[in-house]
């Protein structure tokens, strides 16, 4: 038995099986490439669910974690530290005026948002606490936030639901109206759909949506914990959503995850100023949120991403690779789309073959499923063109093997 299959086996004894694990173990990583424990090299197009945005072992994030963690790792919430209000601080810069809450991912992000809008509901009408999301969502995998997800699936074998959430379908302006009751408090959804197969909202969708919550008084949440900085082409994908005059569309709170950690755990909720100061001692809290080294990478990922212009990186590779797969003639026959906002990006299959991340890993590629039949690709965001045109050649024989 080789080494790699030794420790499989060893994994396979004292890991819970609740991930769909592929037999390989990844022992190293370099940018957009990793290798296996028998070094065979992979060109990553997931980039860990999206959170290794700038790759694997960026020098500066390593630079950024080594000296914080030489300085302070954690001291609580009861005290205010540096690296904190340096990445409260980019978040004013990059999104809109506002506060941040700092946890440990998205889900905990999310958690918090729908607290803080219960919060304001009240504020006006006690009995204000429901909550709308869309057809096809997610939005974590906690109790609450599995109610809160609009996908059966997710939801299957943890019945009773907790109560408050209600779905409607994406880009139906009528139907969420018609969904809006004297108790709802919120409106939660993703820019970009991530789970639910990389589903775009439409600028003129969410404008409407946000002019309903500002009728209605209702809290607005943007859900960009897949899209947040910079995966898309901008800081966040809520930024692709202008008005006719050039505005645009931000929501009350904003959450965020995966990227905004660089590989680490962060979570962050982003309020607006006024709607944030709710939130007073006592009605919310994480003890390891927002310690010391986290913050100093997801303070790094905001300056590497300015430096280095991955907006613009991002937003080019995206176009051209979503061209280049609309009009390949050998992947014509297989697909019935391919959508997505800088670099996420969703291929959406007639008939997906059996264990296709399977194989596309035996062609050192690693990529995603989702949705049943969605191919899903999220690079890092400073992947080079020339790797990323040797990822898409692979994705390519692969769907077309």
């Amino acid at each position: 038995m080789s080494d790699m299959a030794a420790l499989i086996e060893r994994g396979k004894n004292v890991l819970v099986g609740n991930y769909a694990r592929v037999p390989i173990v990844m022992a190293r990583g370099e940018g957009a490439l990793l290798w296996d424990a028998n070094g065979k090299r992979y060109i990553d197009l997931f980039a860990g669910f999206g959170g290794a945005i700038l790759g694997h072992c960026h020098p500066a994030l390593i630079e950024a974690a080594t000296q914080q963690a030489k300085k302070l790792w954690h001291v609580g919430n009861t005290f205010y530290t540096e690296p904190q209000i340096e990445v409260a601080q980019r978040l004013n810069k990059t999104a809109f005026t506002g506060q941040a809450f700092f946890c440990h991912s998205g889900l905990e992000a999310n958690e918090a948002a729908v607290k803080l809008s219960r919060l304001r509901g009240r504020a006006s009408n006690p009995k204000r606490w429901k909550a709308i999301t869309l057809a096809k969502s997610f939005h974590g995998r906690s109790l609450a936030m599995i109610s809160a997800t609009g996908n059966p699936k997710i939801k299957a074998g943890f019945d009773p639901e907790v109560p408050g959430f209600k779905h409607v379908e994406i880009g139906d302006i009528k139907a969420l109206e018609a969904a809006i009751e004297p108790e709802t408090a919120a409106i939660m959804m993703e820019p970009v759909q991530g789970e639910g197969g990389v589903n775009l909202l439409s600028p003129e969708y969410a404008a409407q949506v946000r002019d309903l919550c500002d009728r209605h008084g209702i809290t607005l949440i943007f859900d960009e914990v897949w899209t947040g900085c910079g995966r898309t082409g901008r800081w966040f994908a809520h930024q692709h959503f202008r008005r006719a005059n050039g505005s645009i569309v931000e929501p009350d709170i904003m959450t965020l995850g995966k990227a905004v950690g660089g590989g680490l755990p962060v979570g962050v909720m982003f309020a607006k100023t006024e709607l944030a100061k709710l939130l007073v001692p006592s009605t919310h809290g994480s003890t390891l949120g927002g310690n010391a080294i986290c913050m100093a990478a997801s303070r790094t990922v905001f300056d590497v991403v300015e430096r280095e212009n991955l907006l613009n990186n991002a937003a080019s590779l995206g176009e051209w690779a979503i061209s280049r797969l609309q009009n390949d003639p050998k992947l014509a026959p297989k697909i019935t789309n391919v959508r997505g906002r800088g670099l996420m990006i969703g291929i959406e299959l007639k008939d997906p073959p059996e264990k296709i991340v399977e194989k596309g890993l035996d062609r050192g590629v690693v990529l995603n499923l989702t949705a049943s039949k969605v191919i899903r690709l999220a690079p890092p965001i400073n992947i080079s063109r020339d790797l990323w045109e040797q990822g898409l050649d692979a994705v390519v024989a692969t769907l077309t093997a």
